[in-house]
């Protein structure tokens, strides 16, 4: 398996190390639990290293990634302004969803999932040896120049980087969200996976034993992919590989606010997406009886039959929610019914935002 650069801090810090898409990873260090409450009631960590920072750079850099991705780049005009977006194929399933920044207009970074960086590199080269464009790319995870990524998450999380980093406060306090901004060799970004304030910090991996300690030691809680995955589910946000995939449209991903059809710019999947248009709803789900809501369990409601995608015990609610692919006419507030084992069992609709900011939504 790959190891991180914080692979021995993990290991000296008792975490249950398992492997994720082919990258040996925190599971949790004790209590995924604790982890969980600590990133929504004070601050945690994340070792996010395993994703793929790739340096987009050249005079056609803009041009290419406008045509790679299905969210238009030319609203990135402010240097250090963060987009989200889906990297389609010609059918427009989604090949990965990821992180574009916007460094000037010769350089860009996007950040873009681990289990898929081999892929996805491969797929932009193409894309680039076919548009012969000016653009050079960079990946920046192993190697000279390798950079490492921590994620510092929870509503104390700015102050705590500010404590340990305090050079880096007058770059990153202005900050607002989705946006970046250089510290010195460090790139920290004001963005995240867990529904709570914090930032994501890119540095260079020889850097990052000694943050990451320096971080515990100023009561920042060391976190594992277990509570991520809660966190983010909360949160309503995507998983790669659960919620979509190079089958799944974006738009039946809760992802069309990701898609831009409406300018004349053509990207690759956009004919596809325009000629199917949206075929299912992505809504969420809180279970009303007792029982655990999984990924691949049956929906059913007065409009026909869905599937849940990711579900989980949502620690801050106390209760089961799931992220769902339902039939079109499902409308929030309805009642769905889910084959759990052998029993079915009641769920409500609802928008798929349970937990923001440490307050329940639904």
């Amino acid at each position: 398996m790959e190891k991180t650069p914080l692979n021995q801090d993990h290991r000296a810090g008792g975490a249950r190390m398992v492997d994720f898409g082919g990258w040996e990873m925190p599971l949790h260090y004790g209590s995924q639990i604790e982890e969980h409450h600590a990133v929504r009631r004070d601050a945690g960590m994340f070792d996010v290293s395993h994703m793929c920072a790739v340096d987009v750079a050249g005079r056609e850099a803009r041009a290419f990634l406008g045509r790679l991705l299905a969210n238009n780049v030319d609203r990135l005009t402010v240097p250090g302004k963060a987009l989200y977006s889906t990297m389609l194929n010609p059918d427009g399933g989604v090949i990965d969803d990821l992180i574009v920044y916007f460094i000037d207009d010769e350089r860009f970074r996007v950040v873009v999932n681990a289990g898929t960086a081999v892929k996805d590199l491969a797929w932009m080269n193409a894309r680039l040896a076919e548009w012969a464009l000016a653009v050079e790319l960079t990946p920046r995870r192993q190697g000279a120049g390798a950079l490492a990524m921590i994620a510092v998450q929870g509503p104390q999380a700015r102050q705590q980087v500010w404590r340990v980093l305090p050079e880096a406060r007058a770059a990153s306090e202005a900050l607002k969200p989705f946006f970046a901004a250089d510290a010195g060799d460090l790139f920290i970004a004001r963005t995240g996976y867990t529904g709570e304030d914090g930032y994501e910090i890119t540095l260079p991996a020889e850097r990052a034993s000694a943050l990451w300690q320096a971080l515990a030691e100023a009561g920042v809680r060391r976190c594992g992919l277990g509570a991520r995955d809660t966190l983010r589910l909360e949160a309503g946000m995507n998983l790669y590989g659960q919620d979509m995939d190079e089958g799944v449209s974006p738009l039946d991903a809760g992802l069309a606010w990701t898609v831009d059809l409406v300018s004349p710019r053509d990207f690759v999947g956009k004919a596809a997406l325009l000629g199917q248009g949206q075929r299912q709803q992505f809504l969420g789900l809180v279970l009303l009886e007792r029982g655990v809501l999984r990924a691949h369990q049956e929906a059913v409601g007065e409009h026909g039959r869905g599937e849940i995608t990711s579900g989980s015990f949502a620690p801050t609610m106390q209760q089961s929610i799931a992220l769902a692919r339902l039939p079109l006419p499902t409308a929030v507030g309805e009642t769905v019914s889910v084959r759990v084992r052998d029993k079915l069992l009641a769920a409500r609709v609802v928008k798929p935002t349970f937990v923001r900011h440490g307050r329940v939504l639904v």
